[in-house]
């Protein structure tokens, strides 16, 4: 993709105040993109198109409950007519409640269902909605490793990311079928340092989801993000390279104590289950969550996975070598 291309694209992003959100969309940004910013906290959103705006880029905030398909669906309507035809839909929103599934409260399950994953639905909707008659686009749903593999104290959120790994694959046989240049891929993010861990109700990657907008030559069933260290561990246990390792439900059962400190919750800390999580204090919380110091900026997985003609070549090159030394070893010992 040519960089007149790339910069002349609209895209917008869900969930864009804070975390792998906020992140993508700045990342958007520096591409010169011009940028959509969706979520409920203006704190947030103010200061992304501020970064946005800082590095080239163009930003609109637009102040949206990803939950309600109206808001989303007006959302989208104002996009097109402020910044032009969607070209990239992504969906990053979601919010969760970190507890036992029996202290969970029926309408605490259903926001985080409303949310996690009827938002990317909604967002899906508006997407398709003006990119089919268009034939173009793409969309991008960010997903978690816990779509394959649930993990303890996030029953909510495990089970979104399950029915949205379902609702993709759906979709995206959908597209194939009717041969349609609008494109689909899932990211599967395994534990990501984020703000989430500081907002979450108690009683995440940004290249990755940039890059993907960028590989559209077919719909994509997923696209696997780098395992980084992180000190909740689902993104180790949950992910689908580790299914093996993790098929027993006892061993499933034991990242409840890695995702916990050992300290008591702050009784300010905030919530964005309801609300957002910048809106009592307009407090920014950025992209990054509070473990900088013990989580990894660079993975050569990630490496890997953008450089797959240059692997095969290497060990194709590996495969002729190693075969040309086993018959030169079998021609020495025979004489």
């Amino acid at each position: 993709m040519t960089e007149d291309k790339q910069r002349s694209r609209v895209v917008v992003v869900t969930g864009a105040s804070g975390g792998i959100g906020r992140a993508s969309a700045e990342a958007f940004g520096r591409r010169g993109d011009r940028v959509a910013l969706l979520a409920r906290g203006e704190s947030g959103l103010n200061a992304a198109a501020e970064a946005i705006r800082d590095s080239g880029g163009i930003a609109l905030t637009i102040p949206t409950d990803i939950a309600d398909c109206d808001q989303v669906l007006a959302a989208a309507d104002r996009v097109e007519e402020e910044l032009g035809p969607i070209d990239v839909w992504v969906n990053v929103a979601f919010t969760s409640v970190f507890a036992p599934f029996d202290q969970i409260r029926p309408d605490e399950f259903r926001r985080v269902t409303e949310v996690a994953y009827l938002g990317y639905v909604y967002g899906t909707m508006a997407a398709l909605q003006r990119m089919k008659p268009r034939d173009s686009g793409t969309i991008v749903h960010v997903g978690s490793a816990l779509a394959y593999r649930g993990i303890p104290l996030q029953s909510a959120y495990c089970g979104a990311k399950h029915a949205i790994q379902g609702f993709h694959e759906s979709l995206r046989c959908e597209l194939l079928h009717e041969r349609s240049g609008v494109h689909v891929t899932m990211v599967q993010m395994p534990a990501v340092n984020t703000p989430q861990f500081s907002w979450g109700v108690v009683p995440v990657a940004a290249q990755r989801a940039a890059g993907a907008a960028d590989l559209p030559t077919r719909n994509r069933r997923r696209s696997s993000a780098p395992r980084r260290r992180s000190p909740p561990s689902s993104g180790v246990l949950g992910g689908r390279q580790h299914h093996g390792y993790a098929c027993r439900q006892r061993h499933s059962a034991q990242p409840a104590r890695p995702q916990q400190t050992g300290q008591p919750r702050d009784p300010d800390q905030p919530a964005n289950l309801w609300h957002p999580a910048d809106g009592r204090k307009g407090h920014d919380f950025g992209a990054h969550g509070m473990f900088d110091s013990r989580s990894a900026q660079r993975s050569p997985q990630w490496w890997a996975s953008q450089h797959h003609g240059l692997l095969a070549a290497l060990v194709g090159m590996l495969a002729v070598a190693a075969t040309g030394w086993w018959g030169l070893s079998r021609r020495g010992r025979g004489g």
